[in-house]
């Protein structure tokens, strides 16, 4: 699409000279004598550029600028100004104006003029469709749960998301606690400013004070130059603290200070840096035990944990796999170009049975790895891996944990039992105590064939 140009000058000269530098330019730009007509074609549509006089009679370059922003305020208006009046140029900048040129107007200058203003437009109307999309991408309606555990967090998240208070979201790894924090951040009135990460467990103890507070050229070996620390880069916006726990002892401190006192320092600096952020800390752990062992102040969880929301492991919302296997199956068929791939009943009764230790993040994986290897519509259980077409998945070390029921309790023992021998049912059914029927049985409530 062409752009659309417009030149305001009561000098018929200056317009058909303008009106020659742009046309040699590629664009083919509308040129009037005054303030009023300009506005009459303003009135009719946008323009992508308005390239005005500042003195003319009636309407001024000034007015003209107003009455133009307020029509549209996304067009780029370049006043042009005798050298004397550069003054009030620049006082039109402050008003909106996008630059100035300056008589006796060079083409050189108009080019360079024109081609950085219809970039900045650009850009600034690509970064509004990428935050529209992101916002859509980051939506409440893009975190996926009917279970009432996962009500209770999108009722919590929904609440929370227009405060300004620390957030702390706790669960296992591939529960999704980036996306919830990312879906706060961007339902929230700071969805305007930056999101910014850092994964505390990824960085060597020595460099996380850096990362977090920036530091000053000179202030240790290796820093040639000053740089802004993520509460800086982070301003206006979110910073999210990934694995929090893994905050050294020696930094907690100054943490706390920073969210109690909204300050802090770069490493090698005395000025005190005001910040407006709003933290939101994720965990795998439970920072409650942290505590309790010494490893984590006290006074920080307190100051992190002011709205806790906790994720539940995908093992415990079973009803919630159908409803992900669906959206997964739809985003990589769209991320392929293909039609959306089925699940057999069997592989769904597979991926209900099996444990997912690394959870929504696992499932994704295993959905995605199957949709790209499978010759079928229909994905059968050959099409899985084998950790989970065996129906003999892989278990968290530490065993059975708080909460689980008797029934999953069961399930962990007989399935586990049933690996721990090979996947031989009349061994397994010896060990476990029962009859092979009964282990059979077992396995057909559990989705397994034989």
């Amino acid at each position: 699409m062409k752009h659309r140009i417009l030149i305001v000058d009561d000098e018929a000269i200056v317009r058909d000279f303008i009106s020659e530098v742009l046309i040699r330019m590629g664009y083919a730009p509308l040129a009037v004598e005054d303030g009023q007509k300009a506005l009459d074609y303003l009135r009719r549509g946008e323009f992508d550029i308005v390239i005005t006089d500042m003195k003319m009679p009636g309407i001024s370059g000034i007015d003209l600028l107003k009455q133009t922003l307020g029509l549209w305020p996304d067009c780029r208006v370049i006043i042009i100004t005798a050298f004397g009046t550069i003054e009030q140029a620049v006082g039109a900048m402050k008003l909106g104006a996008h630059d100035y040129i300056t008589k006796p107007i060079s083409p050189d200058h108009i080019e360079m003029v024109v081609a950085k203003a219809l970039e900045y437009k650009t850009l600034k109307l690509e970064n509004r469709v990428l935050r529209r999309e992101i916002s859509e991408k980051y939506s409440f309606e893009n975190i996926i749960g009917k279970a009432s555990s996962m009500k209770k967090v999108f009722e919590l998240i929904q609440r929370a998301s227009p405060s300004d208070s620390t957030i702390l979201i706790s669960g296992e790894s591939g529960t999704g606690k980036e996306l919830v924090a990312k879906a706060i951040h961007y339902n929230s009135p700071r969805a305007g400013g930056p999101f910014i990460k850092m994964n505390c467990a990824a960085l060597p103890e020595g460099l996380i004070e850096s990362e977090l507070f920036g530091h000053e050229k000179g202030a240790f070996t290796g820093a040639i130059r000053a740089t802004r620390g993520r509460f800086e880069l982070a301003d206006g916006g979110t910073l999210l603290l990934d694995e929090i726990s893994e905050i050294p002892p020696s930094l907690q401190a100054k943490l706390l200070r920073v969210l109690q006192e909204k300050e802090f320092e770069r490493i090698g600096s005395g000025q005190t840096i005001k910040t407006n952020v709003r933290v939101i800390a994720t965990s795998n752990r439970d920072l409650k035990d942290e505590v309790g062992r010494g490893n984590f102040r006290d006074d920080l969880f307190y100051r992190l944990n002011v709205i806790p929301i906790d994720l539940p492991p995908l093992r415990q919302r079973n009803e919630d796999i159908p409803l992900l296997c669906e959206y997964f199956l739809d985003k990589f068929a769209q991320k392929l170009g293909i039609p959306a791939k089925a699940l057999s009943d069997k592989t769904m009764g597979l991926l209900l049975a099996y444990q997912w230790p690394g959870n929504v993040r696992e499932l994704e994986n295993v959905i995605e790895r199957a949709t790209v290897i499978s010759k079928n519509q229909e994905l059968k259980p050959s099409d899985l891996p084998s950790e989970v077409s065996s129906g003999v998945p892989d278990f968290p070390r530490g065993g059975l944990e708080a909460g689980i029921t008797i029934d999953g309790a069961e399930k962990m023992l007989i399935l586990k039992t049933l690996k721990a021998h090979g996947g031989n049912k009349t061994k397994a059914a010896e060990v476990l105590g029962i009859s092979t029927r009964t282990l059979r049985n077992k396995l057909q409530e559990y989705g397994f064939s034989e």
